[in-house]
């Protein structure tokens, strides 16, 4: 077999070289992302090149290649090379250019693309507004698990943590002075020992090995010196103090890490593959999208959704026509209602976690809950089913790991022994005593019920129904294209400033491949969409 496989052709023909363009449709939105990218400012990309030894490849050119590969479902650094060589739509992407190495590409997209972070989103969200393609009046948020690009089954879990590192203290403050004595040293054992306790422990061994001239005794049939096992035994105990202080340092305010991405957190994910609800390394992606383009993303290693929203609408801030927010349940929460009573400019729409389960006849039924109790302001009481009162106690004041606080009045019954309907009233489960000695008590904090209270009314009114129709339809079909369409399940790399860069990159291809279909359907401009029966004036 020949290397070169052209001298079994039977001949070649002599051809003119000609364009690919002329091979590409009119319509192909391979056009769309050059054409875009050629108008973004990528100065900071271009700053982020060292000066210094060969000139770069030309990163517009690989940004146009990366966008339009992540539009065509291609997420591998060898695979886009590959289709930069067969593929005639990349061919017209680079021009003249050789076809950029895997290692280019990968280099490029862990590298130089940091540098732009999400300035590259925000100027196509400006492009597409200042062509009247978004108001950007309404936008809604949602977020979803994606997996991470580490081993499912390299966690560490911070309170196993924690509890080694415990039992690791009390052993070693239980050996040390038996250590000590074997070891013939004189050394003052401290109330607390930590690690620069033991590092002098080790010092003076070591010192002590060295008067004694001490032999190591390695192998079988050589026993050790009381000496060397004493240094082994400290050298143990530092590398252990000095690994579990590691691992509780990166988990943090989580409660996990993954051995393969520090920053990955191990989260429910809806793919469950071993279908026990085991948990699988990964990132909380959020995402604002507004007309059915994405204009932002907060990406957290925070497997709620509620401590995300506040961080969020921070960076948001810039876009300055934002007049309404829609989120989902899991967003609810005081800190989150009260954030947005300081910022009156934006109006938050909201459905309470509570909303579906108050039209349920077993929640309206059931005797044991806050609201189905009457109160008395004058008298600042609630009044149980059978016709108790249940008087305020005093306030619980509690604080969020933000510094948020929260107030919390605390109301009781004095009458409940003897009352007949006691086991539907009280249902409280660990508590220690038996139900006969307890009473009824609730926590109630005010402000969260009341601001509650305006949210169900706001949410039915008709502009609260439409915008709730308009959030399932756009922030969910969102990751609805991202996963099922683009096939994108799982990140390619590893730390949250690499995975920022692949979300960012993912979501300029969902916004050209939205406008291209947008302007062939002919929608573009198109705003909430508006069932019938609905006032059309948002």
């Amino acid at each position: 077999m020949q290397v070169d496989y052209t001298l079994y052709e039977p001949g070649r023909q002599l051809k003119l070289p000609i364009e690919t363009e002329i091979f590409i449709a009119e319509d192909n939105p391979v056009r769309l992302v050059s054409a875009v990218v050629e108008r973004m400012d990528i100065s900071k990309i271009e700053r982020s090149y060292s000066r210094e030894g060969r000139n770069e490849y030309p990163p517009r050119i690989l940004l146009k290649v990366l966008i339009y590969a992540y539009l065509r479902m291609i997420y591998s650094s060898r695979e886009i090379e590959r289709a930069c060589r067969e593929n005639i739509c990349f061919m017209y992407l680079l021009g003249d250019n050789a076809v950029p190495d895997h290692n280019t590409i990968a280099r490029f997209r862990t590298g130089p693309l940091k540098a732009a972070k999400q300035e590259l989103l925000e100027q196509l969200v400006a492009m597409l507004a200042e062509r009247g393609y978004m108001s950007l009046a309404t936008i809604f948020i949602d977020g979803t698990k994606i997996e991470a690009n580490a081993n499912r089954y390299s966690f560490v879990w911070k309170k196993s943590v924690e509890k080694s590192l415990k039992k690791l203290r009390e052993r070693i403050e239980k050996e040390v002075p038996e250590l000590v004595k074997s070891a013939g040293i004189k050394w003052y054992v401290p109330e607390d020992i930590e690690i620069h306790h033991l590092k002098k422990l080790r010092k003076r061994l070591y010192a002590k090995a060295e008067e004694e001239q001490l032999v190591r005794a390695t192998g079988r049939g050589h026993r050790k010196s009381p000496l060397q096992r004493a240094i082994e035994t400290v050298n143990g105990w530092l590398e252990k103090l000095k690994r579990y202080t590691s691992d509780i340092h990166i988990c943090g305010e989580r409660n996990s890490y993954s051995k393969t991405d520090h920053d990955a957190t191990f989260m429910h994910m809806k793919e469950d593959h071993m279908r026990n609800g085991q948990l699988k390394p990964g990132y909380n992606v959020n995402v604002a999208c507004s007309e059915e383009f994405i204009i932002g993303s907060y990406i957290s290693a925070d497997r709620n959704d509620v401590h995300t929203l506040i961080p969020f609408m921070e960076y948001l801030k810039r876009y300055d026509r934002i007049q309404r927010v829609s989120v989902d349940s899991g967003y609810e929460s005081e800190e989150n209602y009260c954030y947005f009573e300081q910022h009156p400019r934006i109006e938050l729409y909201v459905k309470p976690s509570n909303h579906e389960q108050l039209k349920s006849k077993k929640y309206r039924t059931d005797i044991s809950r806050r609201e189905n109790m009457a109160y008395d302001a004058d008298t600042d009481t609630y009044t149980c089913a059978n016709n108790k009162n249940l008087g305020f106690d005093y306030v619980k004041k509690s604080k969020s790991k933000n510094g948020f606080e929260t107030e919390i009045a605390v109301y009781s019954c004095k009458e409940c022994e003897g009352c007949p309907l006691k086991a539907k009233c009280i249902k409280a489960c660990g508590s220690k005593k038996p139900l006969e000695e307890r009473n009824k008590v609730i926590y109630v904090s005010k402000r969260f019920a009341r601001q509650r209270e305006e949210m169900e009314q706001k949410i039915n009114t008709d502009e609260g129904k439409l915008i709730r129709v308009n959030r399932s339809i756009q922030s969910e079909g969102v990751f609805a294209m991202a996963k099922e369409d683009m096939g994108f399940r799982r990140f390619m790399l590893r730390s949250s400033a690499k995975v920022e860069v692949e979300w960012m990159l993912l979501s300029l291809a969902y916004n050209l491949l939205k406008l291209h279909y947008k302007a062939q359907k002919q929608r573009l401009g198109t705003g909430l969409v508006v069932p019938a029966g609905f006032p059309s004036g948002l």
